[in-house]
């Protein structure tokens, strides 16, 4: 405890200032929270007003989804090398510029091609404005706190569910969609503009100090050390690539396809939008501390596969749980598990790919993943459309998601068993 006491009390007298990477997090869990509340969380509460405005089935609302995740899927390692060769700041502004425009263009959608072509360049857009660029910011910045740091940031986008869906929900019921998606654009200009101006700054390098505020035996901060990684092209011809690659596929296959139809499906058993988005908002605030947890443990893990194959093992129960009774408690249940499942699901992905390939690519090999990924995803939200147009029910489209989280389990137990290609120059 003496440590951690004497740290604090250099910063209280002055005599020690707060890391900048700490303040720079702070402010990448808000942007965090209001990038993922106006897009991932709340992608549900479009579907029933598009099929009730346009008479679209289930199935083809869902493509708009899974059009925009092709889309930004493929241009994941362009967006990736843009942020290695440019920086993550160049990515977010203009990011955020475009995903104000491409949300006011959703909201001028009157044809089922206008909503596949102005989602496809909204997913694009923000692809480059938060969740690629943050996740490279924060790699940058932290080293051996890393885990926690990441943590963190996830947690913003668990307040994204549990703060902004609230307002997107009453928006939706006040204003109607189209205003919600004009109020989304300019919140995230209002949000991220400044965080990107005023804020964010590319390395520790950049203001001369080193990751996690490193400093040396006589208090001064250590000399910035140079970011290592192997290429692309050598992580390619990695066998450990292609099997986290696949993992996750199958991980967000099923993570995905329930985060876009999970208010439809409680609509479906009989709860009300307003329960259901009290649902969302709960399954939000829950993960925050589940995340913050995961967090402070994977400082500590060496084998992040081990903690994958946990976390789908988990999903894989919940989905289960489901399968067999919507009671109260059944689903009071999987939402327990589900939130365990799903808090670790992306920073354990990004904890992975940092440790088996470094830092100074890690944009470029995110976005390479995120490709991989993308199959996944885009099919998901679809065939559990096309199976609740088909059947009246999601009871199959949950069986589905049940074997892909099993598969998913097995694929990272086989990755953990496999050689990393990155070693790194000094003890992590």
């Amino acid at each position: 405890m003496a440590m951690p006491l004497v740290v604090i009390s250099d910063v209280l007298s002055g005599r020690r200032r707060v890391y900048f990477g700490w303040w720079l997090l702070a402010a990448s869990v808000g942007a965090m929270a209001l990038g993922s509340g106006t897009s991932f969380w709340a992608f549900g509460f479009y579907v029933r007003p598009l099929e009730q405005e346009f008479g679209w089935t289930r199935a083809e609302v869902s493509l708009g989804f899974s059009a925009a995740l092709f889309v930004s899927g493929l241009s994941g390692p362009l967006i990736g090398r843009f942020i290695d060769v440019r920086g993550p700041r160049t990515s977010i502004l203009v990011g955020t510029v475009l995903t104000a425009l491409t949300f006011l263009l959703l909201a001028t959608t009157n044809s089922l091609w206008q909503w596949y072509a102005y989602s496809a360049v909204n997913a694009v857009a923000r692809q480059m404005m938060f969740f690629i660029p943050f996740m490279a910011l924060i790699a940058r910045w932290f080293d051996r706190r890393r885990g926690i740091a990441v943590s963190i940031l996830g947690t913003g986008f668990s307040l994204g569910g549990f703060i902004v869906v609230p307002f997107v929900q009453l928006a939706m019921e006040s204003l109607g969609w189209r205003a919600t998606l004009v109020a989304s654009g300019g919140a995230v200009v209002a949000v991220f503009l400044p965080i990107g101006l005023f804020i964010v700054r590319n390395n520790p390098a950049e203001m001369g100090l080193s990751p996690d505020g490193a400093r040396d035996a006589d208090g001064t901060p250590s000399r910035p050390r140079a970011i290592e990684g192997v290429t692309l092209r050598e992580a390619l011809h990695s066998p450990l690539f292609w099997a986290l690659s696949f993992g996750f596929m199958l991980f967000f296959y099923g993570m995905f396809g329930w985060l876009v139809h999970q208010v439809p499906f409680y609509e479906s058993i009989g709860l009300s939008r307003r329960t259901a988005a009290t649902i969302v908002s709960a399954t939000a605030a829950l993960s925050i501390g589940t995340r913050l947890l995961v967090g402070v443990i994977a400082d500590r893990i060496t084998r992040f596969e081990y903690a994958v194959v946990g976390l789908a093992s988990t999903l894989l129960g919940a989905m289960v749980t489901l399968s067999i009774s919507t009671s109260h408690a059944a689903i009071a249940l999987f939402l327990v598990l589900w939130v365990i499942g799903t808090a670790g699901g992306p920073m354990i992905e990004s904890l992975l790919l940092t440790r088996a390939f470094g830092v100074k690519h890690f944009a470029t090999i995110l976005g390479a993943v995120v490709v991989v990924e993308t199959i996944g995803q885009i099919l998901s939200p679809t065939v559990a459309g096309a199976i609740y147009d088909a059947t009246g029910s999601y009871d199959l489209a949950l069986e589905m998601f049940i074997g892909t989280f099993a598969t998913a389990a097995v694929v990272f137990l086989g990755a953990s068993k496999l050689r990393r290609p990155y070693e790194p120059s000094m003890t992590e």
